[in-house]
């Protein structure tokens, strides 16, 4: 039976037996009124097929009709044994043996007992490709022979079929074949005997390489935005992957909601072949408004007003404010489009105001940035200048043995960060890593009042386990490096730790130098964690945790803290919703933590 002949049969046979009846439902309702039926379904069959029976088979679907004539119930019994060949055949079984029992009754019983008989399973499966792959990458036509998903000796199954084809046909279309095709296929199927033998020919048609971009549905903003963030090369070979990496690239961008990117897939137009980009670009201005909670902070309210077309040239002004129970902040974000290098230039101010352990922590930050953000790397450079000021909320004597001094203290500080991500999912993460480093320093008397250098570097390793489950390490370290002392470095330089995504079990900011029941900023960080997620479904999982770390001045002097605990995990459309009850081990307490856990 050819794979055509096969598929028809297969798939639309029930469905002309569908139609059929759907005509005596419809002649039924507009003659006269006839004698109403009303039955039950009991099919006896293999697991597998009493579930496809049920579902498709046409005497099980209309069980619960009440308008349904002894003459259209009897068209469905007659016709229940043709409709199980067809349905059992995609599963591989082409010679069933139906019995239909009716018992009759006011609500008669219809039995339907099917025998499958003997399965048929696959003898030979032949594969060939055609076209320039052939000769050009015959590794990957090995691969698509090698990895066939209907080998020898497997049940023949009409979705494992269509399955094996297209999985096939996707290893040449991906790279640098998208005009490749299935030329011919076969699927000689012998019921007597219960063989299946499968034949498939691809033709691979020529390799493509990639064009110059032709973009469509600008209108507010250029068109080199797109142009500037483009990693393709006019020339390259033909890739998915690519194609959907400037995608990405696009989309990062803050102008474009949807965008397209395809080519025009001609074998007679191969080489630099046009890359179509179709984007539908954002309103020029957006407000957006929001209230939440944290446990870190408590309750918050936010705002935030986005311009993307200052100047009339794509400039972004971006200015929002977030006001929370123990914190409050605002930023202003002036930024233009990407350049050439797909660098974006920008100047930003931000006040935050933090009301801490003991301590009222004001901090300004006036800069400029020049970022970049590709598919796993983000790149920054940034000239920042601080300006904090401290003090304690409860007016207590300071010990003389406290680094950071109250009052006001300045820097400007040059300063680099770099990201590397390489997990396999961005937003849920199960394998891969993610790394962080910032750093700066600071020279006195430029606009500086000690001389510093500062270093963050955060650590992120997922690793799957079974089907669903995931161990989560991190690590954070950090330190504040003078010849000095560094009581007049700005505090918000400095570090604490406690909270979210450090040690759970304590609160925010409540490890560092510890005086007289306040907790300030110190010169060293040190945190590290543990976990394991167990997922009972795609959305909804379990945690277990164990966490420790440090905020210090003196590393002979440190104490370690430590909190375990377990934890709920929620798969929101944004991230994980992270819910936590940690145990703080030297606190002796325990403290809940609500957080949105998002990759940094």
């Amino acid at each position: 039976m050819t794979p055509c002949v096969g598929r028809f049969v297969t798939r639309l046979m029930p469905t002309v037996y569908s139609a059929i009846f759907a005509l005596l439902l419809v002649a039924g309702s507009v003659a006269a009124p006839a004698a109403l039926a009303a039955y039950r379904v009991e099919i006896d069959a293999p697991g597998d097929l009493k579930a496809l029976l049920d579902q498709h088979l046409d005497l099980s679907r209309y069980k619960d009709r009440e308008d349904l004539s002894e003459d259209q119930l009897k068209f469905l019994i007659d016709t229940v044994d043709e409709q199980v060949t067809q349905l059992t055949s995609t599963e591989g079984y082409f010679s069933p043996k139906t019995t239909v029992i009716v018992d009759p009754g006011e609500i008669k019983t219809i039995h339907l007992k099917v025998d499958p008989q003997q399965r048929t399973m696959v003898s030979a499966a032949t594969i060939d490709v055609t076209g320039n792959a052939a000769t050009e990458v015959p590794e990957r036509v090995s691969q698509i022979k090698q990895n066939w998903g209907l080998q020898p000796g497997q049940p023949f199954r009409q979705a494992d079929w269509a399955k094996a084809k297209d999985d096939g046909l996707q290893v040449l279309l991906k790279k640098r074949y998208p005009a490749a095709k299935v030329a011919s296929s076969e699927a000689r199927v012998t019921p007597e005997d219960s063989d299946a033998q499968l034949s498939v020919q691809y033709d691979s048609g020529p390799g493509f390489t990639l064009g110059p971009l032709h973009i469509t549905g600008t209108k507010r903003y250029p068109t080199s935005i797109i142009e500037n963030v483009n990693p393709l090369r006019v020339g390259e070979e033909y890739s998915v992957e690519r194609l959907l990496l400037l995608q990405r690239q696009i989309q990062n961008t803050p102008y474009f909601g949807n965008v397209i990117v395809s080519i025009n897939d001609d074998p007679m137009h191969a080489q630099e072949a046009p890359v179509n980009v179709q984007v539908t670009e954002f309103q020029t201005q957006r407000i957006r408004t929001g209230v939440g909670y944290a446990s870190d902070t408590g309750a918050q309210v936010q705002g935030r007003y986005t311009n993307y077309n200052v100047f009339g040239k794509a400039w972004v002004f971006d200015a929002q404010t977030k006001i929370e129970q123990r914190r409050q902040y605002g930023s202003l974000d002036l930024s233009m489009p990407p350049d050439t290098r797909s660098f974006v230039n920008g100047v930003n101010g931000s006040y935050d105001r933090t009301t801490l352990q003991g301590v009222d922590l004001r901090s300004m930050r006036v800069g400029l940035k020049r970022a970049r953000s590709l598919e796993n790397y983000d790149t920054a450079l940034t000239l920042d200048y601080y300006r904090d000021r401290l003090q304690q909320t409860d007016g207590a004597v300071l010990p003389p043995n406290t680094v950071i001094q109250p009052g006001q203290h300045q820097a400007l500080v040059p300063g680099f960060a770099w990201v590397r991500r390489d997990v396999d999912n961005s937003i849920f993460p199960r394998s891969g890593h993610i790394f962080s480093i910032q750093t700066g320093f600071a020279l006195k008397g430029l606009l500086t009042d000690q001389t510093f250098f500062r270093a963050d570097g955060r650590y992120k390793q997922f690793f799957p386990v079974g089907k669903r489950d995931v161990v989560i390490l991190r690590t954070e370290l950090g330190g504040v490096f003078t010849a000095g002392s560094s009581a007049a470095v700005p505090a918000s330089l400095l570090f604490r730790a406690g909270g979210n995504e450090s040690v759970r079990g304590y609160s925010y900011e409540s490890i560092g130098n510890s005086q007289n029941g306040t907790i300030y900023p110190t010169k060293y960080l040190a945190t590290a964690s543990a976990e394991y997620q167990h997922w009972v479904s795609e959305q909804w999982g379990g945690a277990l945790f164990y966490d420790a770390g440090t905020a210090t001045d003196n590393w002979s002097d440190r104490t370690i803290k430590v909190g375990v605990g377990p934890g709920v995990r929620y798969r929101s459309p944004v991230g994980t919703v992270n819910v936590d009850l940690a145990y703080g081990i030297q606190a002796k307490q325990f403290r809940p933590h609500i957080s949105l856990g998002i990759a940094f």
